[in-house]
């Protein structure tokens, strides 16, 4: 049976909001959690990005979910610290967290002033952390020379089980890729539920574990309000995901995104008032194969209705 969770947008809100929401959804019936892992927005009017590891920290204290959250080792991110960071959370809340690795975007990345790699550099480098990772968690001292270098670290403080790690895709050959060494898949929705090509190429190439969907959506009141606050918030998307890795800074994505009409994120978001659309596509990602939907409601203004409504409505219908 497919379980529903929130995704918490880093982007969208400071994190006591996010917590707030957080702790709202859990009271409304959704299952599981998700939060994004960013250091800048994709622009000046989502205007948030917390630092998603301490507020996981918070998150696991404050709520009984199941948490994941998507991040990128080898550049910003050293795979020995976060390996603590995760074996730290993993420890505390025994089988509760599970990490994506993915390659990262230089949104993110670059302020470390180094280099952004090319995408097959990033896929080396990210299957050398994830190989550095592995070997922290399972107590060796680990020392390595190659695009990421380590020196003797060891993990003091570690869970009975080490978090799981999910590789994270949204392209099919992406999937194919991370099936060599992931413990499951995130991937996003895509125009045309064009992640079904993404999770079957996964499996195709023996993925195993859990699918988890990240699914953009956008409800309101009435359906132009609806439009409106994807327009406003989730623009960017609309870009593509080749566009998406390489731009620096919000204010680039803004530029880039300025022409974008409406009526082009109905593409990358599910944008209706109806909640009976929502739910039934809901429903349909979860016949595609995905273990996990998480809901991540990109209108920014209506979270707290957002909750309610599919709390009350929604989840109670996918759940039967």
């Amino acid at each position: 049976m497919t379980a529903y969770g929130f995704h918490v947008s880093h982007e969208q809100f400071s994190p006591a909001e996010a917590l707030q929401l957080l702790r709202a959804a859990q009271d409304a019936g959704f299952a599981t959690g998700m939060c994004s892992d960013h250091f800048a927005p994709w622009s000046s009017r989502q205007g948030h990005s917390g630092h998603a590891w301490a507020w996981l920290g918070s998150a696991l204290a404050s709520t009984e979910l199941p948490m994941g959250v998507v991040t990128a080792p080898g550049q910003r991110y050293h795979p020995a610290v976060l390996a603590q960071a995760a074996a730290t959370l993993a420890q505390m809340h025994p089988g509760r967290l599970w990490v994506a690795l993915g390659t990262g975007q230089a949104l993110n990345e670059h302020i470390t002033g180094d280099r952004w790699p090319s995408k097959e550099e990033r896929t080396r480098r990210l299957e050398e952390c994830v190989d550095v990772m592995r070997a922290l968690f399972a107590g060796e001292e680990v020392s390595h020379d190659g695009l990421v270098r380590v020196d003797r670290a060891r993990l003091w403080s570690l869970p009975e089980r080490p978090p799981i790690l999910l590789g994270a895709a949204v392209t099919p050959a992406t999937a194919r890729r991370v099936a060599a060494w992931a413990d499951g898949l995130v991937t996003v929705n895509r125009p045309g539920d064009a992640h079904r090509d993404t999770l079957a190429a996964y499996r195709d190439a023996g993925g195993r574990g859990p699918a988890v969907l990240q699914a953009h959506l956008s409800w309101a009141p009435t359906g132009q309000e609806a439009l409106d606050a994807a327009h406003d918030q989730w623009r960017e998307a609309a870009l593509g995901s080749d566009v998406g890795w390489e731009i620096p800074l919000p204010e680039h994505f803004e530029q880039a995104a300025a022409g974008t009409e409406p009526h082009r994120v109905e593409g990358p978001v599910l944008v209706s008032a109806e909640l009976g659309r929502h739910a039934d596509w809901l429903a349909r990602q979860g016949s595609h194969g995905f273990d996990e939907v998480m809901l991540h409601q990109v209108a920014k203004d209506h979270q707290l209705r957002f909750v309610e409504a599919f709390g009350a409505e929604v989840l109670p219908e996918l759940n039967a």
